[in-house]
């Protein structure tokens, strides 16, 4: 069984970064850290995580000046509600896939970028987490006119 952590900006419920671990007691977050400042570009002022004790040796290491967040409470002002939704979307899919097999499998890849341009979010009033970030992609079919730019990245075109 494979694991799947991974790092989502709270306001606009963009998935930025992630990582497979085959155990979850014991991973080392520091990888997906590492990751997700170097998407980001910088450092968060506020990280909430669930009490999983990696998250803790993780963020002192990486984001020592973040105010860190251990709530694993559904209540309250602050939470890990939209991650945990995000998660159960993730296992939906995995669950007709029996699982993640490999630590690279592209389907996360492609969740990814299906969750951050593509789908619209109910809590982001119809927009997706890329709209909400400022990233915009045109066209009338958002998958495809990602998938035709990744294609002529090379030739330095863009299609809009």
């Amino acid at each position: 069984m494979k694991y799947l952590f991974a790092v989502m900006d709270d306001e606009t419920r963009y998935w930025i970064a992630q990582e497979v671990s085959n155990v979850k007691q014991g991973a080392n977050a520091d990888r997906l850290f590492i990751k997700a400042k170097r998407v980001a570009g910088k450092a968060p002022e506020t990280l909430i995580t669930d009490a999983l004790p990696s998250y803790m040796m993780a963020a002192n290491l990486n984001f020592p000046h973040a105010t860190h967040v251990r709530e694993i409470a559904f209540a309250g002002g602050i939470h890990n509600n939209k991650m945990e939704r995000m998660n159960g979307e993730i296992r939906d899919r995995e669950k007709t896939m029996r699982g993640l097999k490999t630590k690279d499998t592209p389907i996360l890849g492609g969740m990814q970028i299906y969750h951050n341009f593509v789908r619209p979010h109910e809590g982001l009033n119809g927009d997706t987490p890329a709209d909400k970030a400022g990233i915009r992609v045109e066209g009338t079919d958002k998958f495809m006119t990602l998938i035709q730019n990744a294609a002529h990245q090379k030739e330095g075109k863009v299609i809009d």
